[in-house]
């Protein structure tokens, strides 16, 4: 599987993953044959670009779960780009408690952890996708966590408009990796502006404004290395401080290599005095980071494969290393600072290598993923049927 940019898309090269228009409609299947006409589709759509097959390769499996969490990204992310853009121009809201809702709906309820996987992002489309993955990530914490039903609506509210002032920092700011401390000024008043904003547009729902500051702050002392202020802040901000940062640094961008789970992980359980301890581990209970089956690389340079998770330390499961066949117990305090986890061994698009054969071999036994067969290869010959008025 390989990225290819929208101007190097050629005929006849197979897609990896399901395309959708922004109101859910799936566009082209895995599989499917890139004809001239879907390549112009894909480039109006606003792509990137996409991910390809190789000429023999096999299409990768995604459960249920996964094909769904593709599309609903894809719904609300546009949706939450028109939303925000509209606030910023009238001083209004729309569709927030629409947008809100369906992420509950959707995520704030689960009873199983899911795979959380990043998609790609430009600079144009990152704060969007920043915005809704943050939302995604409260609205899983709030609930495992058992917070109350105001509250998940507040955090997931305030996670999806947190970022609303960037928006009106300057372009040339905003694609910069490093900035001059007259530039962090500069975006620091547009965030600024931003919270001044959402004063006013939600001006019956203090909190809003309340959670998206407060969280700001205390990753502002973190960065700044002041003391934290994570005992003054509301729930809400406690959420949105973890969900930000742990999205912030698994982020896939075009120019720039995402860190770990495992690393941000580390991360936030190195940083108590910010990142409360039991937010961290809601995290950790809500998506699926190092469970059974999950491929990873050791700071030895070996390979190993989780057997077990350790559920009072995310970091530390049970392992059977490749080379030799030898199980580890991260767990064991004779391993501590010995051997450790470092990566997560990944596809090209971002998703766990998993192998549960291995594990069954082991005599383990796992609930395994469904998974959905992909259609037979074709050429997109009736794409024009569907195309028309969906972009």
């Amino acid at each position: 599987m390989i990225f290819v940019k929208k101007d190097d898309l050629k005929t006849g090269m197979r897609l990896a993953r399901p395309i959708y228009n922004k109101n859910g409609v799936l566009l082209y299947e895995r599989n499917s044959k890139l004809t001239a006409q879907g390549i112009n589709s894909i480039k109006n759509f606003g792509l990137i670009g996409i991910f390809i097959l190789e000429p023999a390769e096999p299409v990768p499996p995604m459960t249920r779960d996964d094909i769904e969490f593709e599309r609903f990204q894809t719904i609300c992310v546009f949706s939450i780009q028109e939303e925000l853009d509209r606030i910023i121009q009238t001083w209004k809201y729309h569709k927030i408690q629409t947008i809100t809702s369906s992420v509950i709906k959707s995520y704030g309820h689960l009873d199983r952890k899911i795979n959380f996987v990043q998609n790609l992002r430009s600079k144009e489309d990152y704060i969007y996708k920043h915005s809704l993955n943050v939302a995604m990530l409260c609205a899983m914490i709030a609930h495992t966590m058992k917070v109350t039903v105001s509250d998940q609506l507040e955090t997931v509210t305030a996670a999806i408009v947190h970022d609303i002032g960037k928006l009106s920092a300057p372009k040339s700011l905003m694609t910069q990796e490093i900035w001059a401390e007259e530039e962090k000024e500069q975006l620091r008043a547009a965030e600024i502006a931003g919270f001044d904003l959402l004063e006013n547009v939600f001006s019956g729902m203090p909190n809003i404004r309340r959670i998206c500051m407060q969280a700001q702050s205390n990753l502002e002392c973190l960065d700044k290395g002041r003391e934290a202020e994570s005992s003054k802040m509301v729930v809400g901000a406690r959420i949105l401080c973890v969900a930000e940062v742990f999205d912030t640094m698994t982020a896939v961008q075009i120019d720039k290599s995402p860190e770990s789970e495992v690393a941000a992980f580390k991360y936030l359980l190195e940083n108590p005095r910010f990142f409360d301890s039991h937010i961290v581990e809601a995290l950790s209970r809500s998506i699926n980071i190092l469970n059974p089956g999950v491929s990873v690389e050791l700071n030895t340079g070996d390979k190993a494969l989780v057997l077990t998770e350790n559920h009072r330390n995310i970091l530390k499961p049970l392992l059977l290393t490749f080379k030799d066949n030898r199980i580890i117990d991260l767990g064991n305090r004779a391993y501590d600072g010995h051997i450790e986890i470092v990566d997560i061994m990944k596809t090209m698009d971002n998703r766990h290598v998993m192998n549960i054969e291995m594990l069954k071999r082991q005599g383990i036994e796992v609930e395994e993923p469904v998974y959905v067969a992909a259609p037979p290869s074709r050429d997109e010959e009736k794409e024009e049927e569907y195309i028309p008025g969906m972009f």
